[in-house]
């Protein structure tokens, strides 16, 4: 079992021990069983199959593709790549539902900004106080805890809450950072292309030069040979 899980989560695997039954034999063997049991007849697959040869022991059923709906109707629904379950539908849990102090509002549709700019206030409210708490003399019974005590474990709930506002966002993050880098490859590739015309323009304007010196090269040399056959027909 446990070289079963190690190779689950090798990040290259072999395949599965049962793709050799996927062979083209067994994929008709299973065909033909499920168009035979379609009346609905609770028959073995030996006795649907019996004209046929080389039947498994295994039952074919298990050469069908898995049933996607089945997951879906699982008010959980997860599947399993490599020994890791993945879940269908991501949830990120708030602080509140990790056992925390949200000090929040757990909807995202209302504005959280107050909210967290009082945490933030208070942050930096407690923080002064525990600097301040520092300086005073330690309390005189060991069974009363000392006051910066109290203001750290409050500075540890702020700091949860800041943080656990600022992983909600990061879904809200990645968004505008894939748009961004979207919009910046269109923008290379507008100007890709930009330059790519003003090369077939500068090609465009060098080909034109060169048919016109070509033309006037011709020119120059028919009239070269015209006039040296003038000359020898005068000369004759």
């Amino acid at each position: 079992m446990d070289e079963d899980t190690a190779e689950l989560r090798n990040p290259f695997p072999s395949p599965p021990s049962h793709y050799t039954k996927y062979t083209n034999h067994n994929l008709k063997l299973l065909a033909t069983l499920k168009a035979r049991s379609a009346d609905g007849a609770n028959l073995s697959q030996h006795e649907v199959l019996k004209d046929q040869n080389d039947v498994p022991e295994w039952p074919l059923t298990q050469l069908e593709k898995p049933r996607v709906d089945w997951i879906l109707e699982e008010p959980d629904a997860y599947y399993e790549v490599f020994g890791d379950r993945w879940f269908v539908k991501e949830n990120i849990p708030s602080l509140a539902e990790l056992g925390g102090n949200q000090l929040y509002p757990s909807d995202p549709t209302i504005d959280r900004r107050p909210a967290l700019r009082s945490v933030l206030r208070s942050l930096l409210v407690t923080y002064s106080s525990l600097t301040a708490s520092l300086l005073a003399p330690p309390p005189i019974s060991a069974d009363v805890p000392p006051e910066w005590q109290r203001h750290v474990e409050w500075i540890n709930v702020l700091s949860q809450n800041l943080m656990a506002a600022a992983n909600d966002l990061r879904p809200v993050q990645a968004r505008g950072n894939l748009e961004s880098m979207m919009n910046r490859q269109l923008e290379l590739r507008r100007e890709e292309t930009k330059n790519l015309h003003q090369k077939c323009d500068s090609l465009d304007v060098k080909l034109e030069e060169l048919r016109a010196a070509a033309k006037k090269m011709l020119r120059d040399s028919q009239m070269v040979k015209h006039d040296v056959n003038f000359q020898c027909l005068s000369q004759i």
